[in-house]
Parts: C-alpha cells; sequence; structure tokens
C-alpha cells in the first residue's frame, strides 16, 4: 500500500472564497468592522465606523465635521494602520459624514441589574430627613437620593467594598 504526502490542512474560509470571491469581500469587511477599535484606537474608533469595502476603497463613517476634519488629515497614517493589520488590498480610505450605527448584538447575555429595596425602618428615615422639603419635586428627589444612598452603602457592606450598580424601588 502506498502512502500517498499528505497535503498541510486548509482553512474553510480559504476555501469558500475561492468558490465564491464576493465571500472573501464580505469576510474583510466584517474583520475591519469587528477590529476597528484595535485598528484606530478607542478615541477614533467612537467617533468612526468602517462602511463599505469597494475596489480597494473603504469608506470610513465620521459622526461630526471636526472629526471628520482630523481624520482626512490623519488619512495616510490611517491607510497604513488599515493595511498593516487587513493587507495591501485595501489601497485608499474615503471619508464620509454620516450617522454610526451600533453594533450587531452579539447574543450575549447580560444579567438585569438586582432590584434592591429599602426596609421599613429606611423608608421611615428617609422620609422624615426629606419632610421639612414643601416643594413636591424636590422632595420626591431627595428621598430617591437618599434612599440611592442607602443601597449603595448596604451593597458596598455585603460585597467587601466593591460597588454594583442597583435599580431603586421605593414602593416596596
Amino acid at each position: 500500500m502506498n502512502a500517498r504526502p499528505s497535503s498541510p490542512p486548509v482553512a474553510v474560509r480559504d476555501v469558500l472564497t475561492l468558490a465564491v470571491p464576493e465571500l472573501g469581500l464580505r469576510m474583510r469587511e466584517l474583520a475591519i468592522r469587528q477590529e476597528w477599535a484595535r485598528t484606530v484606537g478607542p478615541d477614533l474608533a467612537r467617533r468612526s465606523q468602517p462602511g463599505e469595502l469597494k475596489a480597494g476603497t473603504l469608506t470610513i463613517i465620521i459622526d461630526n465635521s471636526p472629526w471628520l476634519h482630523e481624520l482626512t488629515l490623519r488619512s495616510r497614517e490611517l491607510l497604513q494602520a488599515v493595511r498593516a493589520r487587513h493587507g495591501a488590498s485595501i489601497t485608499a480610505l474615503r471619508f464620509a459624514l454620516g450617522t454610526l450605527t451600533p453594533p450587531a448584538d452579539t447574543g450575549r447575555r447580560t444579567r438585569p441589574e438586582p432590584t434592591a429595596t429599602l426596609d421599613g425602618e429606611e423608608m421611615r428615615a428617609v422620609a422624615v430627613t426629606a419632610a421639612p422639603l414643601t416643594d413636591p419635586a424636590l422632595n420626591a428627589s431627595l428621598r430617591r437620593l437618599l434612599a440611592k444612598d442607602l443601597l449603595a452603602r448596604r451593597q458596598r457592606v455585603t460585597d467587601g467594598g466593591r460597588a454594583h450598580p442597583v435599580a431603586l424601588r421605593e414602593d416596596s
């Protein structure tokens, strides 16, 4: 039995892009979007996002005119950063003023915020402290502030000093 020399493994991505060339372009666009903050840094990523990649030109959407001007001035530096990370097939950048879209949902579930309530004694203490205020809006604001402060203090004690956000419910 003759043993055939084995070939190195081939990534599925490479096989698919050979079969469907447009898929390679879409995969590159996706990689650019996912790595945008690492490519240009968090400050620039907060004000911009990559758009369409067409014929080697990457469109970058910027949310306001001052940043559009700033990025236009830094276009050579940005092109070098994008090319270093995503290859020389990106030949130019085009800047456009527009509205940034929020990142797509990654499917990760976030924990719901815990709901905490004041006990009866704490609610009475808050009411007594806020009672001298006759303005209803000011009184309500002070009660919410005092209640949040009590809940935050309680949370720090139970978490060993680490504060976590707590949703407030005074009606319990």
